[in-house]
């Protein structure tokens, strides 16, 4: 169709570092709609409410409830949503809460750059993804 704009993913962005906040905006806002940004997990489910995103990217670490609580609760209210873990934590225990959640991701911050994006994607698309260098360190252990 011509003169109509594809329909860009929706995502609520929660992060409580404003340097990574606004790292993380700018890699996102190059593919998706930022919507918002939150910095406590208290402030995530009001903001799903609020802009109905199609994808929330959450740090694990955060005042409050934290991103892996967040997201639970929010799954349970947001039956549709995808979530995407962008965390500096590598602990297996961890990666396997998040990964027992439906249509989820599990990126380090440190692959950030490279992954995010596709990691959005491959949620979007149903699919569970982990950074690469996490699946590294999982066969070394």
């Amino acid at each position: 169709m011509h003169g109509v704009a594809p329909i860009r993913t929706r995502v609520l962005l929660a992060e409580d570092s404003p340097v990574v906040a606004r790292q993380l905006r700018t890699l996102l806002a190059q593919d998706f709609e930022v919507l918002g940004l939150v910095t406590d997990g208290d402030a995530i489910l009001a903001a799903l409410n609020a802009f109905k995103p199609d994808v929330l990217v959450t740090d694990i670490s955060m005042p409050g409830m934290d991103g892996l609580q967040a997201a639970e609760h929010a799954l349970k209210a947001h039956p549709a949503l995808c979530v995407v873990f962008i965390t500096v934590h590598d602990e297996p225990a961890l990666v396997a809460r998040a990964r027992a959640l439906p249509r989820t991701a599990y990126v380090l911050k440190a692959d950030a750059g490279d992954a995010l994006a596709a990691a959005v994607a491959e949620v979007m698309a149903g699919r569970w993804y982990a950074s690469a260098s996490l699946n590294r360190q999982a066969l070394r252990r």
